[in-house]
């Protein structure tokens, strides 16, 4: 199964592509969408959905897994993800490709076992589950793998519950 992982945000939507099978992932590829500070909004969210479009198109994921909103102070860089976020709804969507989300705790929960995992051992144990020489850069397109990760290992966690009933 290949797995297309989103990290949602506008200046920078990280992606991570693994493939899972019997519980061994692989790194297929990672990176950002990144969009200038300066051009209107919806000229973002056109550049986003683009790209993304351009990702489903070049590695046709079984799967897209987005993590779900979590900001604390800043309203306003909140509402800004959100649109983000809704274009990667919207695409995943358009382009017929099943979409699962993951709150911050599940992602955690998900790599590391913990739901309450600092950042950086989300960021180890997914260096370790891809068996990469080192943590994926910038933290946006390691948050997506992760992301992917959690997805790819609660899928085959089902899968395994599904052959075993």
């Amino acid at each position: 199964m290949v797995i297309l992982g989103i990290d949602p945000g506008i200046a920078t939507v990280g992606f991570g592509v693994i493939r899972t099978e019997k519980n061994e992932h692989k790194m297929i590829q990672y990176g950002v969408i990144s969009t200038p500070a300066g051009r209107r909004l919806s000229a973002r969210l056109l550049q986003i959905a683009t790209d993304l479009e351009q990702l489903i198109e070049m590695f046709r994921p079984d799967a897209i897994a987005v993590e779900e909103l979590f900001f604390n102070t800043n309203v306003k860089t909140g509402i800004s993800v959100a649109h983000g976020r809704g274009v990667i709804l919207m695409m995943a969507e358009k382009c017929g490709v099943p979409l699962y989300e993951y709150t911050p705790l599940q992602v955690k929960q998900g790599v590391v076992g913990y739901g309450r995992a600092e950042k950086m051992q989300v960021m180890k144990m997914t260096q370790r589950l891809l068996r990469l020489e080192k943590i994926p850069r910038p933290d946006d397109a390691a948050d997506a793998l992760a992301v992917a990760l959690c997805h790819g290992r609660a899928s085959s966690s089902l899968l395994q519950l599904m052959r075993t009933d």
